[in-house]
């Protein structure tokens, strides 16, 4: 019972699963926003985008939690920032990695590579434990 309201097994499996999503995409949204900018300069929308399609169902990033961290970002020295308006009537702010961006990117990608190996072992030993 959760706050006074009876839960299934199913509806609490359910509720953890998506806060466990939730959790890892954000703690994942720094390394996914740096990865994209390092094939090149985006604007925030085109960001977006190319999150859903390249990262598929379980990336997920939000229009008001991208803009933030891009600011974060730019606040680092990551990233830098630039207004362009290419005969367009509005001008886009594109982003661009910074070399301390891709170094930063370097060292998230190998943390982020240790700890899906270290899962994976964990959860192969478990596994085989139970066989």
């Amino acid at each position: 019972m959760v706050y006074g309201i009876s839960m299934s097994q199913s509806d609490s499996t359910t509720k953890a699963a998506n806060n466990l999503h939730r959790e890892l995409a954000r703690g994942s949204a720094e390394l996914a926003v740096l990865a994209l900018l390092a094939s090149g300069r985006c604007y925030g929308y085109e960001l977006l985008k190319r999150v859903r399609e390249r990262g598929g169902p379980m990336v997920e990033i939000r229009e008001g939690t991208l803009y933030p961290l891009l600011h974060r970002l730019e606040d680092a020295g990551m990233v830098a920032s630039e207004w362009v308006t290419e005969g367009r009537a509005r001008p886009r702010k594109y982003y661009v990695i910074s070399g301390a961006g891709r170094e930063h990117l370097a060292l998230l990608a190998a943390e982020w590579r240790e700890l899906i190996e270290g899962i994976g072992s964990l959860l192969d030993h478990i596994e085989e434990e139970r066989s």
